[in-house]
């Protein structure tokens, strides 16, 4: 799978996971929902737009590592 392709699922699964939630938070409105909002679902969303950025700066430097390195098996 290329970095495209784990960035893409990433921000799919992070997705459905919202939609979950928000529904959920359709008939779950106590102290824990919202803890569990604050303590889990925020950060989660944190830490998944930290990947995808960090996905989207590596991208182009692990393409241009495979194609130097495909260029230097040719020249062998």
């Amino acid at each position: 799978m290329s970095l495209t392709g784990a960035s893409i699922e990433l921000n799919n699964g992070l997705k459905t996971v919202r939609l979950a939630w928000e529904e959920t938070r359709l008939v779950w409105k106590d102290a824990v929902s919202r803890d569990f909002d604050t303590s889990y679902l925020i950060p989660l969303a944190a830490q998944v737009a930290s990947a995808l950025q960090a996905i989207d700066h590596l991208a182009p430097v692990l393409a241009r590592a495979l194609r130097e390195c495909s260029t230097s098996e040719r020249g062998l």
